[in-house]
């Protein structure tokens, strides 16, 4: 018979979020009358921008002639989305970022995932923890060996500098799960240990429109030195509503280089565009022109009225988190906020707690990795009275 990966042994059961889809729905079923208000998982609520509906609806109608239709797209993404991202993202904060060096793709968890298939295993991985569950499972279905870099208060959620040699360091800030961001300062000390050990960062950094410090890096270029050894991965989704759209991009800067294993190196661009010509056909000529819609004066402008929209919903949580005594993080320049668990429970007992008792879902800290365990994570991206009616219930079984 032929076998099967034998690293996905390796996986946890279940992925986290459908294990939580699966005890909601056992609780759902028992309680038919329940009130669930949802705020585990960091879908979006508020609908698209109408800039960005007037450009889908368009590219709709360009596909219904023949003079304009559109088919297959450039791997690459078309120059004109992402020459906009390279103006507006990156050009306009004095960052150099060209549209050669980005990759338009079908939303950043796809290209977090995939971008593994161009390096080798034998290195080894380092993972913030807690961390997004993607960089973990992607890299244990590879059969990549990881060494979990611990993030806590004490190092304000920023992981320590390792003292050894680590080959590929997964970033993300502002961070998911625990609404933290890192300093500039801290940053550089990063990009200075991946420079100085032959070391590759991936850089999360899909909520970086969530930031409002300006104090605070948008992005790993920021840094001097960072072309040469990081991969930076943005995202439409959760700021502009792309979760069900889905488009995002990937920046593999021209320069980032690695080794060949045969004494010389190759540069990541053009393995990335090799492995995406080959796995990939391009995200949606009608996703792209919605995300176009997003640099243009009007989307910008309504953009940004959703962001603040989630930026007070999460006001609103950690004033309420605070007030219960449960000592949140996060929720300032990032939607998401992160919080200990009460009276010495585990994450997924106060999980069951606000199910059963409270009819509120958030998202247990274990799942996040060994580091999360004792904490829960909830999203800013929900209706406004819904969120205030939730904080009320958790407030109401403390």
């Amino acid at each position: 018979m032929i076998k099967s990966n034998q690293n996905f042994s390796r996986l946890p059961e279940r992925y986290l979020f459908l294990d939580i889809a699966k005890r909601v729905a056992a609780f759902s079923k028992a309680n038919p009358e329940a009130d669930i208000i949802r705020m585990g998982i960091g879908d979006v609520t508020r609908p698209l921008a109408p800039a960005v509906i007037k450009a889908m609806h368009e590219a709709v109608d360009d596909c219904a002639a023949q003079s304009t239709f559109h088919g297959y797209g450039p791997e690459r993404g078309y120059l004109w989305l992402r020459e906009a991202i390279s103006k507006y993202d990156y050009a306009e904060r004095g960052v150099n970022v060209q549209p050669d060096d980005i990759f338009v793709n079908d939303g950043a968890k796809s290209d977090t995932g995939n971008i593994g298939d161009i390096l080798s295993t034998d290195g080894l991985v380092g993972i913030t923890d807690p961390v997004y569950p993607v960089y973990v499972d992607t890299n244990l279905m590879r059969g990549s060996v990881i060494r979990y870099i611990t993030c806590n208060e004490e190092n304000g959620y920023s992981g320590d500098i390792p003292d050894a040699k680590i080959d590929v360091i997964y970033l993300c800030y502002p961070n998911n799960p625990t609404g933290a961001v890192i300093t500039r300062a801290k940053l550089k000390q990063w990009v200075d240990y991946a420079l100085a050990n032959g070391s590759l960062i991936m850089y999360d950094s899909a909520y970086e429109a969530f930031i409002r410090d300006p104090e605070i890096p948008h992005s790993i270029y920021e840094i001097e030195g960072a072309r040469k050894c990081a991969i930076e991965f943005r995202s439409f989704s959760k700021t502009a509503g792309f979760t069900g759209i889905r488009c995002g991009y990937t920046v593999v800067p021209q320069e980032l280089t690695v080794s060949d294993g045969r004494g010389g190196t190759v540069r990541l661009n053009e393995m990335w565009e090799r492995r995406q010509s080959c796995k990939f056909n391009g995200a949606s000529y009608i996703s792209q022109r919605g995300a176009l819609a997003i640099y243009t004066e009007e989307g910008r402008a309504q953009i940004r009225e959703t962001i603040d929209y989630y930026l007070e919903t999460a006001r609103i949580i950690r004033k309420s988190m605070e007030e219960a005594g449960l000592e949140p993080q996060g929720g300032e320049n990032a939607p998401y906020i992160w919080a200990k668990t009460p009276k010495g429970m585990t994450s997924w007992q106060f999980f069951d707690e606000l199910l059963n008792k409270a009819a509120v879902v958030v998202t247990p800290g274990s799942g996040f990795g060994p580091a999360g365990e004792g904490y829960f994570r909830i999203t800013s991206f929900a209706d406004r009275d819904r969120t205030i009616e939730a904080m009320q219930r958790i407030k109401n079984i403390l």
